[in-house]
């Protein structure tokens, strides 16, 4: 089969970047430092358990829950040019 200039690894190079990029964008979002013990946006306290459970924490669960369906409407696309994606 004819493929042109493109190496056999291809396809998985390009996985492996997208994947590497959503970790890297996922870990940028994360907060630094001790968590707060009360919501910054709706002032709820947040549980010692979710304190301890996710480290830097800063919304109580319905406003994380809130934020995180905000978030799944953000529709990002694939920078390296794949045909795949660019159909979707």
């Amino acid at each position: 089969m004819a493929k042109g200039f493109v190496n056999d690894d291809a396809v998985q190079d390009q996985i492996d970047a997208t994947v590497a990029d959503a970790v890297a964008r996922a870990r940028s979002k994360q907060h630094k430092g001790p968590g707060l013990s009360r919501c910054e946006e709706c002032d709820a306290p947040i549980p010692a358990a979710r304190r301890k459970a996710v480290p830097g924490v800063r919304l109580c669960v319905n406003c994380q829950a809130e934020h995180d369906r905000e978030e799944a409407t953000f529709s990002g696309y694939n920078r390296r040019g794949s045909k795949d994606s660019q159909l979707r």
